[in-house]
């Protein structure tokens, strides 16, 4: 079992949740996030002020997979996500050594 986390735009979330859904996957968890990378923020002009935002909005999502789906899950997720522009986020795959459904007690794949 794998844990996939991606930080992507917050307007691509919709596209990306169409896109893991097409190839099964039944899940997600969905956070809202502040972080930079790169692009190292931006300046903006509030009543005449000017200020620097360090920390842009993103969200952070997460998918807990088969090993099997690894790689259709990525692509997705990248396909889905992807501007052309800086900022468009990361991928990130752990391993998932145990998942457990808290209703049935099911563990493993079957908890997925």
């Amino acid at each position: 079992m794998k844990l996939v986390s991606a930080i992507i735009k917050p307007f691509k979330l919709d596209d990306v949740r169409e896109s893991l859904s097409e190839i099964g996957v039944t899940g997600i968890t969905v956070t809202e996030v502040k972080g930079f990378g790169r692009q190292k923020g931006h300046t903006e002009l509030y009543r005449g002020a000017e200020y620097v935002v360090d920390f842009l909005p993103k969200v952070k999502l997460e998918v807990a997979i088969n090993d099997d789906l690894t790689e259709q899950v990525i692509e997705a997720i990248s396909k889905a996500a992807n501007t052309g522009k800086i900022g468009d986020g990361k991928i990130f795959v752990y391993p998932l050594e145990q998942a457990v459904r808290i209703r049935t007690g099911e563990t493993g794949p079957e908890a997925l």
